[in-house]
């Protein structure tokens, strides 16, 4: 099988990131990199670009990265609290979700995705959990989070009646 070298003008999934040379399948580079302006043939001609490529990659990192620690300085100390349905023993009807804290977050005025939030398990238990918000590959933060009962009366009574 034919194989390319290419340099990557943009990040691509699974490939690499911008600026990097690469090898991949002859027919992958002809039909999809190359057209689709992703990438390059690799040549004496077009190594000279790969230095202003890695440069403006920098950059773009650098404001990523410093837009990043900005906006987890708005996330210190955030506690979020999460109203759920529960049964009469304290039990939650359902669980608590990143699609459920990007709701609460963008309430606040906070637009997060989703796929930033870090949760290995969905939250199923009342009481208070902390929560790791990925903002850059450099920079993380965490979140407070709540979750209390919809009917704390029918809870409190349930507490009540296990003593």
């Amino acid at each position: 099988m034919a194989m390319s070298e290419i340099l990557l003008l943009e990040p691509v999934t699974g490939l690499g990131e911008e600026g990097e040379c690469v090898r991949v399948r002859a027919g992958y580079a002809r039909n999809f990199l190359v057209p689709h302006k992703k990438a390059l043939v690799f040549s004496a001609a077009n190594k000279n670009r790969i230095g202003a490529l890695i440069r403006r990659q920098e950059e773009r990192r650098q404001r990523e990265r410093e837009a990043a620690e900005v906006l987890a300085r708005r996330f210190d100390g955030l506690r979020i609290v999460v109203a759920v349905r529960t049964g009469e023993n304290g039990k939650m009807f359902g669980s608590v979700t990143a699609i459920d804290l990007e709701k609460e977050l963008a309430e606040r005025g906070l637009e997060i995705a989703r796929d930033r939030i870090r949760l290995e398990q969905p939250l199923r238990e009342l009481g208070l959990h902390d929560v790791e918000i990925r903002l850059h590959r450099d920079v993380r933060t965490a979140i407070s989070v709540e979750i209390v009962s919809e009917n704390p009366i029918l809870t409190a009574a349930a507490d009540r009646g296990q003593q």
